[in-house]
């Protein structure tokens, strides 16, 4: 039989499966460690099990590994679908696949033993970095060698944003990465001194913006018209707000370094593009929540729509969140509290979260020869969990943060700290408390769709779907 003729979906169900998997391994270990806040024991004495080993397992799990598997999965379905053809070679994409794992894997046993650079969300050392900018190249050749070969003059708005994210990230990489090694395990970074720090969060602030952003805009161009059945609300909105990101996001950086060693006009630059960056985020938002213009009415019977359009509005908060905390007043209460943990989250787990389970629960059936997922009551309930799950994690985190901020800046007459440190750190621990409540409901809201997911693939088969002969204009 000739492929050609048919669909890559095997290396979407591979990817698809490993997202939801990598999902339950990042959050279990998030939760552990949001318990070790509360209760610090739980480290049991043990180097590996300690907070500061667990953390970057944790963050690399939950954004390399489920958010990454889930980007592969959806750009591979959605380039093959809009374009019309197959990917542009079977070997290079199954070869991403099995990387893909193996930098996973590698992250798993070298973090929890010590070995790590030191740059947040670039902790892995240089072989394993190696092998994530091969994983990388083979990427980018499989995702735009099937845009070159497509069947259709056109390229819809999703592929854009995949595009943009697959550039932008293999830019970042291969920057902020640059390292010197000394043996197998260590390596030293090729900057120095503020000129690290400037350059880790021109990498860090856009792992955010390119990777947690930009590639997850394209499942939201995708899979929310696909599930509404209705076409995107604005077309030339989304070119706009696709154009408008990229040139803003890349120059929001430095606002993570307010009030540091960096020159001041460069957090004041920082500052101004992320408030220059609401606009084109709020464009987008807006343009996938007016989407549903018609199909309300669907939200009731469809959880899997819920996920999808309720993923929007935490972006939208974030998304305003975000520059209110660069503008440098702000920033001098929120900086180093817990504010910003429960704004990372409210994206993470919001956002991020939030659309990856919906496109992935739209992809697994077809990808299995059914026509839905085995219990549509337990996605249902996957969403209630994980909803509540996030108002607990976040609410707690933003009461604690801005606590922390006004009990550390507040002085006596005399001039003297009103609170020691340690005051701060005790009226901190009940919503530590809370905030763990929160991460176990969304774990458990995740455990939910891997039962779900094994009895949906379990009973399902190969699925071959025929590429149109005559391709419309879109797919």
């Amino acid at each position: 039989m000739d492929t050609s003729l048919n669909y890559n979906y095997k290396v979407v169900k591979q990817f698809a499966i490993a997202t939801v998997v990598w999902g339950v391994v990042g959050m279990l270990v998030g939760v552990f460690i949001a318990a070790q806040l509360a209760w610090p024991a739980l480290n049991f004495d043990t180097a590996w099990l300690s907070y500061g080993r667990l953390r970057p397992l944790h963050t690399n799990a939950v954004i390399f590994a489920f958010g990454g598997c889930a980007l592969f999965a959806t750009s591979y379905y959605v380039v093959q679908r809009t374009a019309q053809v197959r990917l542009f070679s079977d070997a290079l994409a199954a070869f991403t696949f099995w990387g893909w794992q193996a930098v996973i894997v590698a992250a798993a046993i070298t973090l929890p033993m010590g070995m790590t650079s030191g740059k947040e969300y670039a902790e892995l050392e240089w072989p394993i970095d190696i092998l994530i900018t091969l994983v990388w190249v083979s990427y980018a050749i499989v995702f735009f060698g099937t845009l070159v070969k497509r069947k259709v003059p056109h390229i819809y708005v999703a592929n854009w944003f995949f595009g943009g994210f697959i550039l932008a990230v293999a830019l970042l990489h291969l920057v902020n990465s640059a390292a010197i090694p000394v043996s197998l395990g260590k390596s030293y970074s090729a900057y120095a001194g503020v000129q690290d720090a400037m350059i880790q969060w021109w990498y860090g602030h856009n792992a955010v913006g390119f990777f947690l952003t930009a590639g997850f805009l394209g499942m939201m161009y995708y899979f929310i018209p696909k599930q509404a059945d209705k076409p995107v609300y604005s077309y030339r909105l989304s070119i706009v707000h696709f154009w408008a990101l990229i040139f803003t996001y890349m120059w929001a950086g430095p606002h993570h370094l307010h009030y540091t060693a960096l020159p001041d006009w460069t957090q004041s630059l920082g500052m101004v593009f992320s408030l220059i960056l609401l606009a084109p985020s709020w464009g987008g938002m807006i343009n996938g929540v007016m989407t549903l213009s018609g199909a309300w009415d669907k939200l009731r019977s469809d959880p899997i729509l819920k996920f999808l359009i309720v993923s929007l509005s935490f972006y939208g908060m974030s998304t305003f969140e975000g520059p209110m905390m660069s503008i440098k007043t702000v920033n001098a209460l929120s900086h180093y509290t817990d504010w910003t943990v429960g704004h990372v989250h409210a994206g993470a787990l919001g956002w991020v979260g939030f659309i990856t389970m919906g496109s992935i629960y739209y992809l697994l059936p077809r990808l299995s020869g059914k026509t839905e997922m085995w219990s549509t009551p337990l996605i249902e309930m996957h969403f209630w969990m994980a909803t509540i799950g996030i108002v607990l994690y976040i609410a707690a985190m933003w009461i604690a943060g801005v606590m922390q901020g006004l009990m550390w800046r507040a002085v006596n007459a005399d001039g003297t700290l009103t609170y020691t440190f340690v005051e701060s750190v005790k009226a901190t621990y009940p919503y530590y408390v809370i905030r763990f409540g929160g991460g176990l409901l969304y774990l458990g809201g995740m455990i939910l769709m891997t039962v779900n997911t094994f009895m949906t693939v379990r009973d399902g088969e190969a699925v071959t779907a025929r590429i149109p002969s005559l391709a419309p204009a879109h797919a």
